[in-house]
C-alpha cells in the first residue's frame, strides 16, 4: 500500500506541474494582455509636453529607472509575491478581500445574513495565513468595526471606489490601447492625413471588438495566450536588438540614482511626467482579479519567467534607440514604432493590433465579472448575465454593460484623439484601485493574517507612498484627461449606493411587515381558501415569517397550491457554495399544511440554474428534506421570532445524495430498476437534447424509516409537481415617508424609481419561465 500509494503521489504530482505550465500558458492571453502592451505608449505619455528635450541622455535613463522600479516593485514585490496570498478560496479582486473582512469582523452589508451561513465550509476555510493567534489590536480592531455602523459604511464605499474604478478603466484601456496599436499607421501617411485615418479605424476596431463579445470568447480564446506570446517575444526580441545596436550601456540606468538625476533636473515637470510612467503598470491588477481562472503559481510563473524580463527588455531597448535618437515627436502617436527596425513595421503593426484586441477583450470580461458581483451582493440593480460558455468558468456576457461601455469607448477616443489625455484618464484609474487593494491588504493583514500590526503600516507605508506619489502626480492633470474616470466613477458610484440604499430599506419594510406564522397557521389545513394542483414558490427576500405580498396575494385570491414553498434566493459573502450545502429546507407549520421554506445560497461567483434544472433541484431537496427528516437529526436553527420557531436542514443538490431520493432520468437505458424500490414519478423535464419529452422519478429506498405518512407526503409533493411550478413575486413601488429629508426623498423616489424601473426585474434573480410567474405589487412606504 505504501508503493501504490507513493506512486499515486508522484503521478498527481507530475499532473499537477502540467496543470499549472498550462494554466501559465493560458494566463498570456487573459492576465497579461493588458500589462503587455503598456510599451505602445508609455515613453509618448511621459515626454508628451511636460520634458524639455536636452543632448544628454539623464531623462531617458531617468524614465528608464522608474519604470524598472515601478514595474518590480508593484507588479513583482507587491502582488506576486504579497497580495496574491490574499486569496479567497482562490478568488482574486476588490470584492474578494471585502469578502474576506466580511467574514472575519463581521462587516458584512448583505441583510439576509444567518449563523447557518458561517457554518459553510467555504466560509470556515482559513488558509495557512491565518492560522495564528490574533493579536490584541487586532481583537479591538474588530469589536471597533462591528459596533461602528459608519466605519462598515466607509469600508463598503471604499470597495465600491475601487469597483467602480476598475469600471472606468474598463472604458479607457480599450481606447488607449487599441487607439496607440492603430496610431502605427501614421509611419505611412502624410502628416496633414494621419488624423483622418486613426480615429476611424481605432473606432471601426472596438465596435467590433464590442458587438462580437455575445458570442463569447471561448471560440476565439484559444487564440489570445499565442497572440500574446508572440507579442512579447516581438518586443523582447526588438528590445534586444536595440540594446546592442544602439546603446548596450543602457543598463546602467536600473541604477536608482538616474531616478535621482531626472528629479532633480526636470523638478517639477519630472514629477508631472510620473503620470505617464505609471502608465507600465497598468494592467497590473488583473493578475489578482482574475485569480479565480487560474492558480497563484500559474500567474507568478508566467510573470516571473516571461512578462517581467519581456517587458523590461522591451522598455530597455526603447531606451536605448532614444538615447541616439533625441527627438519624440509630440505631433504623431508614434513612440514606440519609430524604434522598430523598418521592415519589421508592418508585421508589428498587425501584432500589435490583435494584442491590443486581446488586452481589451479581458478588461472587458474582468468588468462583467466584477459587476456580477457587485450585483449578487445587493450593490448593483439586476442586470442580465448570459453564460457563453457551458464548460469555462467565468466567460459571460452582459448586454446593457456591453454596449454601455462601446458608447463610453468612443466617445472618450472621439473627444480626445490623442494618447496623452487618454494616458492621463487611464492612469488615475489604475492608480486609485491599486490604493484601494493597498488600504483593503493592510486590514486583510491585521483582521485575517493576524500578523503584527507593524506588518500592516509597513505595507501601508512602503507601497502607499509610491502609489500616493503616483497618485499626486495623475490627480495634477484633472483638466487634462484624469476628469473622466472621476467623473464616470461618480455615477457608477452614486447608483450604486442609491441601490444598495434601497435595497436596505426594502428588506427593513419587510422584515416590519411579515406576517405572523401563526396568523397563517390561524386559518387552518386549507388556509381559509381552496388549495388547487401544484407548486406555490413564494419568491421573498425573508428568511424567516410570511411576507407581506402573500397575505396581500390571498386577500385578493381565492385560491392556492397544494404545495406552498417560501423560497428565498440570496447571496453569501464567499465565492462559491457546495452543491451539497446549497439549501436549507424546513417546515412552515404541521405536515399536513404542506408549506416549507427553501433558503438557496449561492456565492458571488456561482452561476445560478436555469429554470428547469433549479425546479428539479428545489423539488429534489424538499423531497430529501421530507424522507430524512424522521431518520436523521435535522440541524437547527432558529431565526430569532418567538412565534417563527422553524429547524432548517442542510440539504444538497440531485447530484450529492449518497443514498435516499435520487433524481432519475425515465429515458435512460442505462439506469434499469433496482429491487428493493419504489418509484414516485414526476414529469420534471431536463434541458432536452432530443425531441422525446423525458420523465424524471424520485427512487426512494425502501426502509422501515420510510413511514406511510413519509411516503404519502411525497407522493403528493410529486403529484404537485407534476401540476406545475408557478413562481409569486413580489414588484414594490418604493416611497419614501411624508416628513423624510430631502436626500431620502430623491434617493428612493427620483434614484432608485429610476434605476428599478429601467433595470432587469426580481425574476431576473430566479431566470423563471414568463408563463409561470405571476408579479404582486405593493408600493413600500420606507
Amino acid at each position: 500500500m505504501d508503493i501504490e500509494s507513493r506512486t499515486y503521489q508522484n503521478t498527481v504530482k507530475k499532473e499537477s506541474w502540467r496543470t499549472v505550465l498550462t494554466l501559465a500558458y493560458q494566463s498570456l492571453g487573459v492576465v497579461y494582455g493588458d500589462l503587455s502592451i503598456s510599451p505602445l505608449y508609455v515613453f509618448k505619455s511621459t515626454f508628451a509636453e511636460d520634458i524639455e528635450h536636452s543632448d544628454s541622455n539623464d531623462e531617458i535613463f531617468g524614465v528608464l529607472s522608474f519604470i524598472f522600479w515601478t514595474i518590480t516593485l508593484v507588479p513583482l514585490f507587491k502582488y506576486v509575491f504579497i497580495v496574491l496570498r490574499a486569496d479567497d478560496n482562490g478568488e482574486g479582486g476588490t470584492f474578494a478581500l471585502y469578502s474576506l473582512l466580511c467574514r472575519h469582523a463581521r462587516v458584512n452589508s448583505l441583510p439576509s445574513c444567518q449563523l447557518a451561513d458561517e457554518q459553510l465550509t467555504e466560509y470556515k476555510t482559513e488558509s495557512p495565513l491565518e492560522m495564528g493567534p490574533r493579536s490584541g489590536f487586532a481583537a479591538r480592531l474588530k469589536s471597533t468595526l462591528e459596533k461602528r455602523r459608519v466605519l462598515q459604511k466607509v469600508l463598503l464605499v471604499l470597495a465600491l471606489i475601487g469597483t467602480c474604478m476598475v469600471i472606468g478603466d474598463g472604458v479607457l484601456t480599450p481606447a488607449i490601447s487599441v487607439f496607440s496599436a492603430v496610431s502605427g499607421v501614421e509611419l505611412s501617411t502624410a502628416k496633414e492625413h494621419h488624423k483622418y485615418i486613426e480615429v476611424p479605424a481605432a473606432c471601426v476596431i472596438l465596435i467590433g471588438l464590442f458587438a462580437l463579445q455575445h458570442y463569447g470568447t471561448h471560440r476565439v480564446g484559444f487564440l489570445f495566450a499565442p497572440v500574446i506570446l508572440l507579442w512579447l517575444m516581438c518586443i523582447s526580441a526588438i528590445g534586444v536588438y536595440n540594446i546592442f545596436h544602439w546603446n548596450p550601456h543602457v543598463y546602467q540606468a536600473l541604477s536608482p540614482y538616474y531616478m535621482y538625476k531626472f528629479l532633480k533636473k526636470t523638478q517639477s515637470k519630472g514629477w508631472m511626467s510620473l503620470g505617464g510612467i505609471l502608465l507600465c503598470i497598468t494592467g497590473s491588477e488583473a493578475m489578482f482579479a482574475d485569480l479565480g481562472h487560474f492558480s497563484q503559481l500559474s500567474i507568478k510563473i508566467a510573470f516571473t519567467s516571461l512578462v517581467y524580463p519581456s517587458l523590461i527588455l522591451a522598455y530597455m531597448g526603447q531606451a536605448a534607440y532614444l538615447s541616439q535618437h533625441h527627438v519624440i515627436d509630440t505631433s504623431y502617436n508614434i513612440g514606440f514604432y519609430v524604434s522598430v527596425p523598418e521592415k519589421l513595421r508592418w508585421p508589428v503593426l498587425v501584432i500589435a493590433i490583435l494584442a491590443a484586441v486581446v488586452g481589451s477583450q479581458a478588461i472587458i470580461t474582468g468588468t462583467f465579472s466584477i459587476i456580477k458581483q457587485c450585483s449578487a451582493l445587493g450593490c448593483f440593480p439586476k442586470v442580465k448575465i448570459v453564460h457563453t460558455s457551458s464548460k469555462i468558468h467565468g466567460q459571460i456576457y452582459i448586454p446593457e454593460i456591453n454596449w454601455l461601455l462601446m458608447v463610453l469607448c468612443l466617445a472618450v477616443t472621439i473627444g480626445f484623439r490623442d494618447t496623452k489625455r487618454l494616458g492621463n484618464a487611464s492612469g488615475l484609474a489604475v492608480i486609485t484601485v491599486m490604493l484601494v487593494t493597498t488600504c483593503l491588504m493592510s486590514l486583510v493583514i491585521v483582521l485575517c493574517w493576524h500578523k503584527n500590526i507593524l506588518f500592516a503600516i509597513a505595507f501601508v507605508v512602503f507601497f502607499g507612498t509610491i502609489e500616493s506619489l503616483y497618485f499626486t502626480a495623475s490627480l495634477i492633470k484633472f483638466l487634462e484627461g484624469a476628469w473622466v474616470p472621476v467623473a464616470l466613477s461618480l455615477c457608477f458610484l452614486a447608483a450604486m449606493c442609491t441601490w444598495h440604499y434601497g435595497t436596505l430599506k426594502r428588506y427593513e419594510f419587510d422584515v416590519q411587515n411579515k406576517v405572523s406564522v401563526n396568523w397563517l397557521l390561524s386559518l387552518g389545513q386549507t388556509l381559509g381558501i381552496k388549495r388547487v394542483r401544484g407548486v406555490g414558490l413564494i419568491h421573498t427576500e425573508l428568511v424567516s415569517g410570511v411576507p407581506a405580498i402573500f397575505s396581500h396575494f390571498v386577500t385578493n385570491l381565492p385560491a392556492f397550491h397544494q404545495v406552498l414553498v417560501f423560497l428565498c434566493v440570496k447571496s453569501v459573502p464567499v465565492p462559491h457554495v457546495r452543491p451539497e450545502e446549497r439549501f436549507l429546507v424546513g417546515r412552515v407549520g404541521p405536515k399536513q399544511y404542506r408549506m416549507y421554506r427553501c433558503i438557496v445560497r449561492y456565492g458571488y461567483r456561482d452561476v445560478h440554474k436555469d429554470d428547469i434544472e433549479f425546479e428539479g433541484d428545489l423539488v429534489c431537496s424538499i423531497a430529501e428534506f421530507v424522507r430524512s427528516e424522521v431518520a436523521t437529526a435535522v440541524v437547527a436553527e432558529t431565526n430569532g421570532d418567538d412565534d417563527d420557531d422553524e429547524r432548517m436542514s442542510v440539504v444538497g443538490t440531485c447530484s450529492t445524495y449518497m443514498q435516499g431520493v435520487e433524481d432519475h432520468d425515465e429515458s435512460d437505458p442505462d439506469d434499469p430498476d433496482k429491487p428493493g424500490t419504489s418509484e414516485i414519478r414526476s414529469p420534471m423535464a431536463k434541458k432536452k437534447k432530443s425531441k422525446v419529452k423525458k420523465k424524471v422519478r424520485f427512487v426512494v429506498p425502501e426502509t422501515p424509516k420510510i413511514e406511510k405518512e413519509t411516503r404519502e407526503e411525497l407522493m403528493e409533493l410529486t403529484e404537485a409537481r407534476e401540476g406545475g411550478v408557478a413562481y409569486i413575486m413580489g414588484n414594490a413601488y418604493m416611497r419614501a415617508k411624508h416628513g423624510s429629508g430631502l436626500v431620502k426623498r430623491v434617493a428612493i423616489n427620483v434614484g432608485y424609481e429610476f434605476l428599478r424601473r429601467n433595470t432587469r426585474g426580481p425574476r431576473t434573480a430566479l431566470t423563471s419561465p414568463h408563463a409561470s410567474t405571476l408579479e404582486v405589487g405593493m408600493i413600500y412606504h420606507v
